[in-house]
């Protein structure tokens, strides 16, 4: 009697073999004709690089990581690092409504460029080099995080610019993570002006009470862990706004997550 086997066959094994190669021959080839055809540049400066959605090693070095030690609050760069979080004198000076804030990287330069080509020029090459450094810049947020709640724009401006940098951001920062990604939870009630050239005050009083939950959305985000996600945090003042209305309708903790953050708020005009 011939001895049972398990598995298939060796002819059957060697055309399984035969069907992997094949297709990864056919998937290196259609990566070498898309090269050819859509070389890979940098995301920035659109110098040649050696693989698409990253930046050359000359936009590299020009960007500035924020990297511990932080304020725990703010995350804003600290020139020391003490045992346990640190808290900055100006979050303790002026504490902000949501827990914490983490960012990639400062607001200038390269950083700066990118934030600006996806905001301004709906250029979208950079949004998933964007969203990874976020992850890194909020591992400790996203690990015990519920939801990820994007900022809104208002119909004004969606309207216009036609998408939402925020929710783009958020959303590829979702599928890098798995944590649920609520798109319509917030929304702004009202239009308001361009923080760009506004002093700290004005931009306080500019999105003040210009955030609420939607409706139907709040039994979503009751009792839940929140991180809100913007490209930029300038003084956050947007961010506490939205805060308070994700704190009005039940939410449990509320963080921020951005790409970018300015230091020095005060001395900055930045969007």
């Amino acid at each position: 009697m011939d001895a049972e086997t398990n598995g298939p066959s060796q002819p059957a094994r060697r055309q399984q073999g035969s069907i992997l190669r094949l297709g990864a021959w056919l998937a290196a080839s259609a990566a070498y004709t898309g090269d050819l055809l859509l070389p890979p540049l940098c995301v920035a400066c659109r110098a040649p690089v050696d693989r698409h959605g990253v930046l050359c090693p000359s936009c590299w070095r020009e960007m500035t990581f924020i990297r511990q030690p932080v304020c725990d609050r703010l995350g804003t760069p600290l020139p020391y690092s003490e045992a346990g979080p640190t808290v900055s004198t100006a979050a303790q000076v002026n504490p902000p409504v949501y827990g914490r804030a983490r960012a990639a990287a400062v607001f200038s330069g390269v950083a700066r460029q990118l934030v600006h080509a996806l905001k301004y020029q709906d250029r979208h090459e950079a949004v998933g080099f964007c969203a990874q450094l976020m992850c890194e810049a909020g591992r400790d947020l996203l690990p015990n995080a519920d939801l990820i709640v994007p900022v809104p724009l208002s119909r004004r401006r969606l309207l216009a610019r036609r998408f939402n940098q925020a929710a783009v951001l958020a959303r590829k920062v979702s599928k890098l993570t798995g944590v649920a990604f609520a798109a319509r939870a917030l929304e702004r009630i009202r239009h308001t002006p361009p923080q760009v050239g506004q002093t700290m005050e004005q931009r306080r009083e500019n999105v003040a009470s210009a955030f609420a939950v939607r409706s139907g959305a709040a039994r979503l985000l009751t009792g839940r862990r929140l991180v809100l996600v913007d490209d930029v945090i300038t003084t956050g003042a947007t961010a506490n706004a939205s805060a308070s209305a994700l704190f009005e309708a039940g939410a449990a903790s509320v963080d921020v997550l951005a790409f970018a953050l300015v230091p020095n708020p005060a001395e900055s005009e930045a969007s």
